[in-house]
């Protein structure tokens, strides 16, 4: 019998390496014929894809906003990609390819397991704009995902509110797994034992207002006056949001000495080992980030927000601090906590390890989503 063929659908090709990549080697590794697609490819990330035993395939995707028409050509490619590559199940993860993939799938009837990251901006509600949107998601994610074999979910809260905004019903299949998983060898345990004065904190994240770097820049800028010797470090890309940072406000900070601004980096295991405490007081409706879980298993403690998603990650107390959304006042108190109480990051990091390694291994993920797919392809 011929292996099962299975279409992995991302808004970017890097998120096919950096979240579905170890994924994609083991859905390969299990006997199945892998095709990997999404919008614009570089030379390198083909190549790695072919590597892992996958067939690269690129598409057109507005990553951002909604034009009807080319939405539509979207629905239509992935369509000809299904039909053209005889594919059995369609697994497509982030908002857009679940949507636009789900429908092209159910175009060709074809099996669909379906991964909801987390929400976005979208579904925040704090604007106008995104009470909008939110309204147009649900009524997509409704014609899109309601028969879809499975749809899983990356924390509790996201599947309650589908159920509370009838999106999905109780009927539909669903599962859930902790996140996209951290590969524990990749990023290895290290300990902290460093009782200097200079505490070093790590922000990493998409440079937008929802992810928390305004909070995070105020946050530097009241304790850097109160302790000097305290490392505030930056890291991620400007983009084209409306919400965006303004590099020109980076770099000036960079130059204050308020910020160290790395700018976008791809070794990113390097800077986990060389900092202290991980802080992502991020608004945006997260799955489980990414980011986070990288910093766990490298054995940092974590301040992030009492949020779908982020709140998974920390046990209070052990291994980091929930604080509540867009409140500098307890992101400070959290901070300045691991400055006055060093003995406590190397602790609170011990901690942060054990949780990776329980609960969020991509072994573990990976494991489950392969049985999720065997399952659907079964039945």
């Amino acid at each position: 019998m011929e292996n099962k063929r299975i279409l992995i659908v991302g808004s970017t090709s890097a998120s096919l390496i950096n979240f579905r990549g170890d994924f994609i080697k083991s859905l390969v590794k299990n006997g199945f014929e892998v095709f990997a697609a999404a919008p614009e490819f570089d030379k390198k990330t083909y190549d790695q894809l072919i590597d892992y035993g996958a067939t690269p395939i690129e598409f057109k995707l507005q990553r951002t906003g909604m034009n009807p028409i080319k939405d539509a050509k979207t629905i239509l490619e992935l369509k000809k990609i299904i039909s053209n590559n005889n594919i059995d199940l369609v697994f497509p993860y982030t908002v857009k390819p679940v949507i636009y993939g789900s429908i092209a799938a159910k175009l060709c009837k074809v099996s669909v397991i379906s991964l909801i990251t987390g929400l976005g901006f979208a579904f925040t509600g704090l604007t106008l704009k995104a009470r909008v949107l939110q309204r147009l998601n649900e009524f997509l994610y409704k014609i899109s995902i309601r028969k879809n074999k499975v749809i899983v979910f990356q924390n509790s809260d996201d599947y309650n509110l589908f159920l509370k905004r009838r999106i999905i019903k109780k009927k539909n299949k669903v599962e859930f797994v902790n996140g996209s998983g951290v590969n524990l060898d990749k990023y290895r345990y290290r300990i902290n034992n460093n009782m200097s004065d200079n505490i070093s904190f790590l922000f990493i994240a998409r440079l937008i207002q929802e992810k928390g770097i305004g909070l995070y820049i105020d946050a530097a800028e009241v304790l850097k006056k109160k302790y000097p010797n305290a490392i505030f470090h930056v890291i991620g890309y400007v983009d084209e949001s409306p919400s965006a940072i303004k590099l020109e406000k980076l770099n000036a900070l960079h130059t204050e000495g308020i910020i160290i601004y790395h700018g976008p980096q791809k070794n990113i295991a390097d800077h986990l080992y060389k900092r202290d405490v991980f802080v992502l007081p991020t608004y945006y409706r997260e799955g489980v980030p990414r980011s986070i879980l990288e910093a766990l298993s490298v054995g940092l403690p974590i301040i992030t927000t009492n949020t779908p998603g982020c709140k998974e990650t920390v046990k209070k107390d052990k291994n980091g601090f929930l604080i509540k959304p867009q409140n500098l006042e307890e992101l400070i108190t959290a901070m300045e906590y691991f400055i006055t109480n060093k003995a406590k990051i190397k602790e609170m990091g011990i901690h942060s390890r054990k949780y990776a390694e329980e609960k969020f291994d991509v072994d573990i993920i990976n494991n489950k989503l392969i049985s999720i797919v065997k399952s659907a392809l079964r039945h």
